[in-house]
């Protein structure tokens, strides 16, 4: 007969083998399951403007039209945007690399100056190694890619669209209108909804101010500096700053590291003021993840989905804390998730004395 211990010790091998089962099969399924997940993405961002269009007086399949129109025209322009700035980045990337090349020499000089010795073409070697221009048109492209597979994505989230009137309804005759299990699926959902939803109006805004900042400072590609901007901000805690280093590299290639330094000012006012004054204000207490379990999933997700497990990551470990939540098995792991401990309960506060 298994002893206690023997029979943890196995459940837990077990639940250890089943989730990297589990993640092998996400991450060789990652193709299709990128494009699954942007669609619930769309889908949950959009719901509010579709039931809102139906209590209008709008029937569904009108209003389902609408919204995948506006997201269609904006995919289009996103990709006209992003493939118009490759372009134009390919021809512009010899006059480029000459003026990155010359500010390489300038430094050099400035070291040799300060009594920094470097060896003559020591920088530019440096440069030409590590193939930065190189790295920024393969990005290019892979975000043209994300791009052409738009309509996919719209067609999915359309079905979803669709789906979403009904779905209270499945959840309440699956789990019971009332109960734990019952609140917690509409606590994600709500949730959920409401963190992607916010969200994006926090990076609209922010991709709004940096497309402003670049129009100021007249840097190139000020339009695709502001949507790198809005896409980026959805990667918690280093997506912002992330944004800010194409910006600051067009700004020294251009004008050189006065004007790059004015960038970086700039980028830091507007990612703290966004990021530690108004998005706490708009989004409310917080979303009751750790901030170690928000940069983990970060590292997490980006490994197994890519550069969109990174911008899903926040929601995607949001649902699975209140998905674990439902069951008594696994609530453990959802206070570990969470951000603060849990509540002593009086018994646990006050200790009973011996011969009271």
């Amino acid at each position: 007969m298994a002893t206690p211990a023997r029979s943890r010790l196995g459940f837990l091998l077990i639940n250890m083998a089943a989730f990297v089962v589990v993640v092998a099969g996400m991450k060789a399924a990652s193709y299709i399951l990128v494009q699954v997940l942007l669609a619930i993405f769309l889908a949950a961002i959009t719901s509010p403007a579709f039931f809102f269009l139906q209590r209008r007086g709008i029937r569904p399949v009108l209003a389902l039209l609408l919204l995948i129109g506006l997201l269609l025209l904006l995919g289009l322009f996103g990709f006209s945007v992003v493939s118009n700035s490759a372009q134009s980045f390919a021809d512009n990337l010899p006059k480029y690399q000459e003026k990155i090349m010359g500010h390489m020499d300038e430094l050099e000089i400035w070291l040799n100056m300060k009594g920094v010795a470097m060896p003559a073409g020591k920088a530019k070697e440096l440069l030409a190694t590590a193939k930065l221009f190189d790295y920024a048109k393969t990005a290019f492209g892979a975000v043209s890619g994300l791009f052409g597979q738009g309509l996919i994505i719209l067609l999915i989230t359309a079905f979803f669209l669709l789906e979403a009137a009904m779905l209270p309804k499945k959840v309440a005759a699956a789990v019971g209108r009332t109960g734990p299990s019952y609140d917690h699926v509409q606590e994600a959902l709500i949730n959920v909804r409401r963190y992607m939803g916010m969200k994006t109006l926090v990076s609209l805004f922010t991709g709004f101010l940096v497309w402003i900042m670049a129009l100021i400072f007249r840097l190139d590609y000020p339009l695709l500096l502001g949507v790198m901007a809005f896409l980026l901000n959805y990667i918690p805690s280093i997506g912002s700053f992330m944004a800010a280093i194409p910006g600051v590299i067009l700004a020294l290639v251009q004008f050189g590291p006065g004007r790059a330094a004015w960038v970086a000012v700039v980028y830091t006012i507007i990612n703290v003021g966004i990021g530690n004054i108004l998005e706490p204000r708009i989004m409310g207490r917080g979303l009751g993840l750790s901030p170690a379990i928000i940069l983990i999933s970060l590292v997490f997700w980006g490994w197994v989905l890519g550069p969109i497990g990174m911008l899903l990551s926040v929601p995607l470990t949001l649902s699975i804390k209140i998905g674990l939540q439902t069951f008594d098995e696994t609530r453990g792991l959802a206070l570990l998730l969470g951000a603060s401990a849990p509540k002593e309960t009086p018994a646990e506060e006050t200790h009973p004395q011996a011969g009271g």
